[in-house]
C-alpha cells in the first residue's frame, strides 16, 4: 500500500509540475494537491507501521497489568511484535505463547525462525513458545491462559463465521477473570458483538486515534477489550 501511494503521489506531482511548465498554474493545482495528499498518506502509513502500532500495544499491555507468572496467548503472532512485548513484562515463570499458520501472504517474512531470532535479539527467547495452528481450532485446553491478545490477525480469516469461531476459541481458552485485547480494523465490531453474546464483561470497542491510522482516519485501528466473568 505505501509503495502505491508513493508512486501515485510522485506521478501526480510530476504531472502537476509538467502542467505548470506548459499550461500554467491553473491546470497544475489538482495533480499537485493529489500528489501531496498521496505522499502524506504514505507517510502516515509508514509511521503507523514502524512506530504507531508499537506505542498502541505498549499502552495496551501496560493496562493489562500482566502478573510475572502470567500465561499470555497471541493469536496470529507473526514475527512477534506484540508477543515479545508481553514476554518482556513476564518473570521467569511466565510464558508468552504465539500461534500462527506462518503464511507469508498474511505477513512478509512470516516464519518461526524469524520470530525466534527476534526473541533472541530482545532477550526473551526463554519466555516464549511458538506453535503452528489455526486460531479457529486452538490446540490448548479450556481456561489455560490469563490473557489473550491479537493484533491485525483475525481479519485474515475471510469468512465471518470463521472470525466468530476464532473469538469463541479465544474465550474458551481464557481463564475466568482473564482479559483479552484484540486490535483490528473495521471487522473489530464483529468481535465486540460476539463477546457481548458470550456474556463477557466490560466489552469495549475504541478507535486508537492517529497512531493507528493506515493512511488516514478512513482505515483506523480499533481495539476490543473484555474480561471473562470470574466463577462465583
Amino acid at each position: 500500500m505505501p509503495i502505491g501511494y508513493v508512486l501515485g503521489g510522485l506521478l501526480a506531482l510530476g504531472l502537476g509540475v509538467a502542467n505548470a511548465l506548459t499550461d500554467g498554474f491553473a491546470t497544475s493545482i489538482v495533480p499537485l494537491v493529489v500528489g501531496v495528499l498521496m505522499l502524506l498518506c504514505a507517510g502516515i502509513y509508514l509511521h503507523t507501521t514502524f512506530r504507531g502500532k508499537f506505542r498502541i500495544w505498549a499502552d495496551v499491555i501496560d493496562r493489562l497489568g500482566l502478573a510475572a507468572d502470567a500465561r499470555v496467548l497471541d493469536l496470529g503472532c507473526g514475527r512477534g511484535a506484540v508477543l515479545l512485548m508481553a514476554a518482556e513484562r513476564l518473570g521467569e515463570h511466565g510464558r508468552a505463547v504465539g500461534i500462527d499458520l506462518w503464511r507469508s501472504v498474511d505477513q512478509s517474512g512470516n516464519s518461526t525462525e524469524a520470530t525466534l531470532k527476534n526473541a533472541e535479539a530482545e532477550g526473551v527467547a526463554d519466555r516464549i513458545e511458538l506453535r503452528t495452528g489455526d486460531m479457529t481450532e486452538l490446540p490448548f485446553a479450556d481456561e489455560s491462559f490469563d490473557v489473550v491478545v491479537s493484533s491485525l490477525a483475525i481479519h485474515n480469516i475471510k469468512d465471518p463465521g470463521g472470525r466468530e469461531t476464532a473469538v469463541r476459541e479465544a474465550v474458551r481458552v481464557l481463564k475466568p477473570g482473564g482479559r483479552l485485547a484484540f486490535a483490528d480494523l473495521r471487522v473489530a465490531r464483529e468481535y465486540a458483538k460476539t463477546l457481548t453474546d458470550l456474556s463477557m464483561q466490560h466489552v469495549s470497542l475504541r478507535r486508537q486515534g492517529w497512531r493507528g491510522w493506515w493512511s488516514g482516519p478512513w482505515v483506523t485501528t480499533r481495539l476490543v477489550t473484555a474480561t471473562k466473568p470470574a466463577r462465583r
